[in-house]
């Protein structure tokens, strides 16, 4: 990748479309498209900003996510979105030659009960967690399409499959968050309002693979300019750390002293995921950020006045008194 080529984020708005919309920032590319790209959903925008920009590298992140809760509420509407989206971007690239594109999927496309740690050959093995189901669905067809428009037109895509991703500039809210960032902002205000205890979905059990956003990033950017195949890779840290050894490092990293009541009433979710990173750490990439070190971080940015605002300072496609860098 060239500091001058153009480059297309979609999906600025998710939070590993922003991490890698500031990597790249901080790499000084100065021929990057992310806030205002079109809208990815209409095929004829999305044909039209490819014919018009040109980019030469697109990272995929665009794509609704949820928590368990959002997935039992909107299943039809993420596997909707996601669905339009990457195809709509996979054919707008295919049409313009020797495009580089990168799809960011997701560890939710492993079996439910996957050997551990879930290896890319495992992928299609066995039926998928219920509770992520139809979006999980979505992500396994995205794979399949990139593998599909690789091998019948030779194109340059390749599928990365991150571990569960956090960090400033996530979603914090109860419905549609995240378990990181859903519960530090439970905790913070069971801290801000003295209660007494805070309710953890789930029994806790559940083991996950948790990952920085900005070393998510690096990752893909790295993988961007080192990685071509048809089989998909992962990104994770390698190590597994339950629902409540979470939760407890969490009430420590925020400072509160109530009880944590996990609620076994509601859903666990797949009872382990944990990526095997080893093919990534092979071509030379780890990870660098300790989790409680994350989680600091992250918390202390969900503490800014301007929490929930993403700053990038990037071209706005399309904007007024903004070329279109060729």
């Amino acid at each position: 990748m060239k500091h001058s080529s153009p480059i297309y984020v979609a999906g600025y708005r998710t939070l590993l479309g922003y991490h890698l919309t500031q990597a790249l920032r901080r790499h000084r590319f100065r021929n990057v498209v992310a806030e205002s790209g079109p809208d990815l959903a209409d095929a004829s925008s999305t044909n039209a900003f490819f014919a018009e920009f040109g980019p030469e590298y697109v990272f995929m992140a665009e794509g609704l996510s949820g928590g368990i809760g959002f997935n039992l509420q909107h299943p039809a509407t993420l596997m909707q979105n996601n669905l339009v989206c990457l195809s709509n971007v996979l054919h707008a690239a295919h049409c313009k030659n020797n495009i580089r594109l990168l799809y960011l999927a997701s560890s939710c496309m492993y079996p439910r009960d996957a050997a551990q740690p879930m290896a890319v050959d495992m992928l299609g093995t066995g039926p998928l967690e219920p509770t992520s189901a139809p979006y999980a669905t979505a992500k396994v067809t995205g794979l399949v399409l990139c593998e599909s428009y690789r091998r019948e037109f030779g194109c340059d895509f390749i599928t990365v499959i991150p571990a569960n991703t956090f960090g400033p500039g996530d979603d914090f809210s109860e419905e549609a968050g995240h378990v990181i960032p859903a519960m530090i902002a439970r905790v913070h205000k069971a801290k801000s309002q003295d209660d007494p205890e805070v309710v953890v979905w789930g029994s806790g059990k559940p083991v996950r693979d948790f990952l920085y956003a900005a070393d998510a990033a690096d990752a893909v950017l790295f993988l961007m300019r080192k990685y071509s195949d048809v089989r998909p890779i992962n990104i994770g840290s390698g190590t597994g750390v339950s629902v409540a050894e979470l939760a407890y490092l969490i009430a420590e990293v925020v400072g509160y002293r109530g009880k944590l009541r996990f609620d076994t009433s509601r859903p666990d979710g797949q009872p382990v995921k944990i990526l095997d990173s080893a093919p990534l750490a092979r071509l030379g990439w780890k990870p660098k950020t300790p989790l409680r070190t994350a989680l600091e971080e992250t918390y202390n940015w969900f503490l800014q006045p301007s929490a929930g605002e993403r700053d990038v300072s990037l071209p706005r496609y399309g904007e007024r008194g903004v070329s279109i860098p060729r």
